[in-house]
């Protein structure tokens, strides 16, 4: 599960932050035990997860993204998901300025550049932030302007700073007792993992391994796709040609290429745990009647328009849940069908659960496609 602060830790590091923040701090956000705003969209990440409420401002707001890693097609997907909800008739008369900008891999220059922002005055500064541990200071920077900090998709090791993800040990988990109940308790399994340091690979993997783990006969080779579709194609080939048949495949996601590999190799079509690109979706389904059996288990790209919408919300005064989760949509190579989960007139460089109805981010995959990350 995610990692957090023992409750020793949060109580000192409470002490700490107080003296330096001043009584401003407690003034501006405060613990509350009112119901969450809109909870059917932002769901508590458990029933012990506190929930806060911010002194309310006046908008319109001015909002900063710090997006980091854009080397793939969640992200980009992400980035117009997000661009095209603060277009909306919801959003467009709260938000005077939505200023999006990527770092890259580079944790120092993104801290940098959130703390650039909140020396400019912007309301929220929201982060896909790089690395799961670091950002203690913009935090501190953040509640010393009372400056609302919070971060999305991966999660920081911190329970002071308001974040929103699903939950990735959970999907790792699905596809663990995917592939028990598929290939059993012996055989090998190739784990395709995602880009290194983030808290969504390390829950993902830690998901998947806590089931697999309890099983002996299990022997699991480990690759870094990435999360992109050319790395995981080529570290698969690389994987078959060096280990030779594998019982099944776990890929976090790059899932197209990975399947592409597979294809390419000429190697049985055996059981497959993967993410929710319309590549592999599209191919899943063309294969069912070979006697492919999968997994796709969804991470939305609309967690950033989320993430703006609940960074809105505690600006207006709302009582938000500190951690926020998302539901993972799950697909099974029985229940694809075309136009409602994957779309086979469209291109294979897109994931295909987008919209979030709870939350009134309605975008369909054409809409999305059609946007501009820029």
């Amino acid at each position: 599960m995610t990692r957090f602060t023992s409750m020793a830790q949060t109580a000192a590091l409470s002490v700490m932050l107080s003296a330096v923040a001043g009584t401003a701090f407690a003034e501006w956000r405060q613990e509350t035990d009112a119901a969450a705003y809109q909870a059917e969209c932002f769901r508590p990440w458990t029933a012990d997860t506190a929930t806060w409420v911010h002194e309310a401002s006046e908008g319109p707001y001015r909002i900063a993204v710090v997006n980091s890693f854009t080397g793939n097609t969640w992200r980009i997907q992400m980035l117009k998901t997000l661009l095209a909800f603060a277009e909306t008739p919801e959003m467009k008369g709260k938000i005077e300025e939505l200023k999006v900008i990527s770092t890259g891999t580079d944790v120092s220059a993104q801290i940098a550049a959130m703390e650039d922002f909140i020396n400019q005055g912007y309301d929220a500064v929201i982060a896909n932030a790089m690395s799961t541990d670091g950002f203690n200071r913009v935090i501190r920077a953040g509640d010393r302007s009372e400056t609302l900090v919070m971060t999305f998709d991966n999660i920081l090791d911190t329970d002071k700073v308001m974040q929103l993800s699903s939950d990735n040990h959970e999907f790792g988990r699905l596809q663990g007792e995917f592939l028990v109940e598929k290939v059993g308790t012996e055989g090998k399994i190739l784990e395709v993992r995602g880009l290194p340091g983030i808290s969504v690979d390390l829950d993902r993997h830690q998901g998947l391994r806590d089931v697999l783990d309890q099983h002996n006969g299990i022997e699991i080779v480990e690759v870094v796709g990435n999360w992109d579709d050319g790395t995981a194609q080529k570290v698969v080939a690389d994987a078959i040609a060096t280990h030779g048949e594998f019982a099944g495949f776990a890929v976090q996601a790059g899932s197209t290429g990975a399947l592409r590999a597979i294809l390419d190799a000429g190697h049985p079509l055996v059981p497959i745990a993967a993410e929710a690109e319309n590549g592999f979706r599209k191919m899943a389904a063309d294969l069912e009647d070979d006697g492919l059996e999968v997994i796709s288990v969804g991470y939305s790209p609309a967690l950033g328009a989320i993430a703006v919408k609940a960074a809105v919300s505690a600006l207006e005064g709302n009582p938000l849940p500190q951690l926020m989760s998302v539901p993972l949509p799950v697909a099974m190579t029985s229940t694809l069908e075309d136009g409602q989960n994957y779309w086979s007139n469209l291109d294979d460089n897109f994931f295909t659960p987008n919209e979030f109805p709870p939350c009134n981010v309605n975008f369909t995959a054409e809409e999305i496609m059609a946007q501009d990350a820029e």
